[in-house]
């Protein structure tokens, strides 16, 4: 089961890697973020994202405690940073929208946790990948826990040149006065 789970998980990860690579150098037939938002928008951008959650949890669990961590880290760190993860995306996507946050169009926002970073929730989401390797105390969690910040960390590289594209100099602007990250 541990290898199946490892397995899905590598797999959407490498391949969501690959498509914003693929994105990032071939931005004239970029698959993210999508040219056009449709119907299938939604499920094409979160099925890979809830399988790789879903395999780093099912993997964390199966392992628990595979490692001899003591518990101030595991529940005193691990808990807070996926408590504060959670709480800083579902935050951000209460005001952006689902649909937006999935590549659809509207208007650039920099209010919020857009202040303070130009990727709050790529941010927040490592926050709580971090507090899961941390929690788990598992290997195979922590492989796809790390594939995963991966991906979250390449994706604004091929984000950027979209938003340039949709939002001009009001996204240079923006991109001057807001770090990437944090």
């Amino acid at each position: 089961m541990i290898g199946a789970l490892l397995a899905v998980g590598l797999l959407v990860a490498v391949g969501t890697l690959a498509a914003i690579v693929w994105s990032i150098y071939l931005p004239e037939q970029r698959i993210w973020p999508p040219n056009h938002y449709t119907k299938r928008t939604p499920f094409l951008v979160w099925t890979p994202t809830f399988v790789l959650f879903g395999a780093i949890v099912a993997v964390g669990i199966l392992q628990w405690g595979q490692w001899t961590w003591p518990v101030w880290l595991r529940f005193g760190v691990g808990v807070p940073l996926i408590a504060l993860g959670n709480l800083c995306v579902w935050f951000e996507v209460a005001k952006f929208g689902v649909a937006k946050t999935g590549g659809a169009g509207g208007s650039l926002r920099t209010s919020g946790l857009y202040r303070y970073s130009r990727n709050p929730q790529y941010v927040a989401d490592c926050l709580m990948l971090t507090g899961w390797i941390l929690l788990s105390a598992s290997s195979g969690a922590t492989l796809l826990a790390v594939a995963g910040i991966v991906v979250l960390l390449a994706a604004p590289f091929a984000e950027e040149p979209w938003l340039i594209e949709r939002y001009g100099q009001q996204y240079r602007d923006y991109q001057k006065a807001v770090r990437r990250y944090l």
